[in-house]
């Protein structure tokens, strides 16, 4: 079973602080994908967190592409174990973080991907 520490003290919110620990974790490979997560109960009783608390991290990790949760089954790693999609995935969880945190909507936030990807192959918006 993973095991996760809040820091009472810290500036960062404990659902963040989650979040973050969750999402090294499958990068570095600690937590490799297939990993089953903890119950969102019962990890906010090992942490002293407020369900809710937990269940935002859990969200926003399902969100980013970091976990999926499998109904009545739980809550998986899912992250890759290629390097090169990890980097990628991470760079995606943190562009997810930081669209939810401006307010932008996930249908909008993906065009500016798309729009991105299209500058990167010479403009023509195509995918290869």
């Amino acid at each position: 079973m993973p095991s996760f520490t809040i820091d009472d003290a810290s500036a960062e919110p404990p659902f963040a602080q989650l979040r973050r620990q969750v999402t090294q974790g499958a990068i570095s490979g600690v937590l490799p994908a297939g990993t089953r997560l903890p119950t969102v109960r019962a990890l906010a009783d090992q942490l002293g967190l407020a369900p809710n608390t937990v269940a935002r991290a859990y969200r926003e990790l399902e969100a980013a592409g970091v976990i999926e949760t499998r109904g009545r089954s739980g809550s998986f790693v899912s992250l890759s174990s290629d390097s090169a999609e990890r980097a990628l995935q991470e760079a995606a969880a943190t562009y997810a973080t930081r669209a939810r945190e401006l307010g932008i909507e996930p249908t909008r936030a993906a065009a500016f991907v798309v729009t991105a990807l299209g500058t990167a192959e010479g403009g023509t918006g195509s995918h290869r």
